[in-house]
């Protein structure tokens, strides 16, 4: 079956112009950054028909003659055509909001032919940069590709009730040709025995967001830090047999994190695949990690307190080797310092900036890197 990428123009493919919001001179022409290779990879490499739907508000009145709009429009499409990129369909709505119209976004008027049952919309894709868009690809049974970054993203979907057809928000072209090639790098372990019941979800690609619930405190704050440093969206949930004690708990989370880790990275092609360090305060703390399929520690750390907080610091060494394992990476561990506390919050934080430089993926150079041609 078909597919296609039902694409906004205004603030999507060009900057949407201040004030008026109407792109009517050339002086106002701007074009989005980094549409042009990005689009061309995707028309080039994916199988998309590329459909353009647009409101216009007004066009072809006195408030928007359509002699104002045309030679935009068409400098835009003549400079996508240069650059190897063209459209199917060129869709434009010129009702007002007001007038209610069912061809106006997010109503699917403009698109009854998608909907045929000829087009795989639920393999399909509404890229726009307005919550509107989002709406039209729930109205259309297709997934949403919101180009916007804001820190209330999640707010907003929730609001209006469309956080499950939203499968990414971005401001960046970058990350959505990524996202559209490469496919999403999430993945859910669920690990459950007679002494642990764990739930761990994690999103290479997010954005730092964590939901992080062991039943010990100072564990918690640790398994933060990857999420925060690495830049990756992490959930871990984890009821333990803490009245035998802390060990169940924290070994069976490092594996069911490993574990995620591995599944999440996929085959791992585009990925720069090594990490490397940083200080904190009195402590120097380096890791040195790979994630070539070989599991491996190397700890060179030692610490002269029982407990940091209510985690024993006998488990630091335990949790690191069962991430390793799990995780099936070489990691090489090293600290130094006065302070208990930074020494091993530095190495938690110089884990997630090594695995935030590790799982880096370029989608322009999507090779495996291993000269085996496997990892």
């Amino acid at each position: 079956m078909k597919r296609a990428l039902f694409i906004d123009r205004d603030g999507t493919l060009v900057v949407e112009p201040p004030v008026d919001y109407q792109l009517d001179s050339l002086e106002k022409l701007e074009f989005y950054p980094k549409i042009f290779r990005n689009l061309y990879f995707i028309r080039k490499k994916l199988d998309f028909e590329f459909v353009m739907v647009s409101n216009q508000d007004g066009l072809g009145t006195t408030s928007f003659p359509e002699e104002t709009f045309w030679p935009a429009q068409n400098k835009l499409m003549k400079a996508l055509e240069g650059e190897g990129i063209t459209f199917d369909d060129l869709l434009f709505d010129p009702s007002m909001p007001e007038e209610n119209s069912p061809n106006r976004k997010p109503r699917t008027g403009m698109l009854h032919k998608y909907m045929d049952g000829s087009y795989d919309l639920t393999n399909s894709f509404v890229i726009g940069d307005r919550l509107t868009d989002v709406e039209l690809a729930k109205n259309l049974g297709a997934k949403a590709i919101w180009l916007y970054d804001g820190e209330d993203a999640d707010q907003q979907l929730k609001a209006r009730d469309l956080e499950a057809c939203c499968v990414l928000c971005t401001g960046d072209w970058n990350k959505i040709t990524e996202f559209l090639f490469a496919g999403e790098r999430r993945a859910v372990i669920k690990r459950t025995t007679r002494e642990t019941d764990i739930y761990v979800e994690v999103n290479l690609d997010g954005k730092g967001k964590t939901d992080i619930a062991t039943g010990l405190g100072f564990f918690d704050h640790m398994l933060d830090q990857i999420g925060k440093h690495a830049g990756i969206d992490l959930t871990i949930k984890v009821k333990g047999d803490l009245e035998v004690d802390e060990h169940h708990t924290i070994e069976d989370t490092a594996i069911a994190l490993g574990e995620a880790l591995l599944k999440s990275l996929g085959d791992k092609r585009g990925i720069e695949r090594y990490g490397y360090c940083l200080p904190m305060d009195d402590c120097f703390c380096t890791v040195a990690l790979d994630f070539g399929g070989r599991p491996w520690l190397v700890w060179d750390a030692t610490f002269n307190r029982e407990k940091i907080g209510d985690m024993p610091t006998e488990m630091f060494l335990h949790f690191f080797k069962s991430l390793s394992d799990a995780a099936r990476m070489n990691l090489t561990i090293k600290a130094e310092g006065q302070n208990e506390h930074h020494k091993i919050e530095g190495i938690f934080k110089a884990l997630a900036r090594s695995i935030k430089m590790a799982i880096r993926r370029d989608i322009f150079n999507y090779e495996l890197p291993s000269t085996k041609g496997v990892l």
